[in-house]
């Protein structure tokens, strides 16, 4: 090319450069771009992506909705009024909880009581199961964990609500195969952001769980999760009021009452997730021979 240039008699600066280049390099180059792409995809794939209830974003199950666990929604409630007049309390020099564990048999409205507290409170509520953090790759589930934190401490005050728990909270003792596990790196990543240096002010842990036998001793500790609210199996009088919550959505003969009482007495050991399903079995029911 540079010979036919100088043929034409084209002056040597006006030459039009040129580059000559091996399959070898374009193979390098194409790797590289695949490299960068695939580290890109997998920085986002390690970042945590929680569900986020902003203050007013909409309409959502309140307290008046959840019938039964009287205790416990006094409870539960007190952690939103600490963050709605955390000033109050800093008088008197009391420090916020740092979290608190929900913990009760499966259907007994945990996970309902915490979609509440997303509602009731003014400050963000973020939100992720625990086998979100659960992965095949090493070092992913402390990253979410970091992550998570990073943001709730951008949006504080707010609420953490971590689901199913135990997921990652699982006793260290309990490994019998020795080593460093990938859920024994989340939960120590976990500890340290729930009392370690790196902790401010204005992010409250909730979690929920119904194997809190399995828990690490040092997640349960108080400065982590300082208080233990117990939800157990409705009475009799929490079941009548759950029935008729489910009980009004529905087309009856009779007067709500009528029905609550009586299928309340019949159904002791019941949790509310068994009293919603015996509701919407018997519209299915009348559903298929009206």
């Amino acid at each position: 090319m540079a010979s036919a240039q100088a043929d034409l008699r084209v002056a040597s600066n006006d030459f039009v450069p040129i580059r000559y280049r091996t399959k070898n390099e374009l193979l390098s180059t194409a790797l590289n771009t695949a490299v960068s792409i695939a580290l890109l995809g997998f920085i986002c794939y390690i970042k945590a992506k929680p569900t986020v209830v902003m203050p007013g974003s909409g309409k959502g199950i309140s307290f008046k909705d959840v019938a039964g666990m009287e205790e416990a929604k006094l409870e539960v409630m007190e952690f939103v009024d600490y963050l709605k007049s955390t000033a109050r309390y800093a008088e008197l020099g009391a420090k916020i909880p740092k979290g608190a564990l929900l913990v009760g048999p499966p259907g007994t409205g945990k996970t309902l009581l915490a979609k509440a507290v997303a509602t009731e409170a003014n400050v963000p509520f973020l939100t992720m199961a625990g086998s979100d953090f659960v992965e095949v790759f090493s070092g992913v589930g402390s990253a979410r964990v970091r992550d998570l934190f990073n943001r709730a401490r951008k949006l504080a005050p707010c609420i953490v609500y971590i689901d199913e728990v135990d997921a990652i909270g699982r006793s260290r003792q309990s490994n019998s195969f020795g080593g460093h596990s990938e859920q024994e790196s989340t939960l120590n990543q976990l500890l340290v952001e729930m009392d370690g240096m790196n902790t401010m002010e204005g992010v409250v842990m909730l979690a929920s769980t119904n194997r809190q036998d399995i828990l690490d001793q040092a997640l349960l500790r108080p400065g982590r999760f300082d208080r233990h609210i117990a939800i157990e199996l409705p009475t009799l009088i929490e079941r009548q009021a759950i029935f008729e919550v489910h009980l009004k959505k529905l087309t009856l003969k009779m007067p709500l009452q009528s029905y609550s009482k009586r299928l309340a007495e019949l159904t002791p050991g019941n949790s509310g997730a068994d009293i919603a399903n015996i509701c919407n079995e018997a519209a299915l029911h009348a559903a298929r021979f009206e």
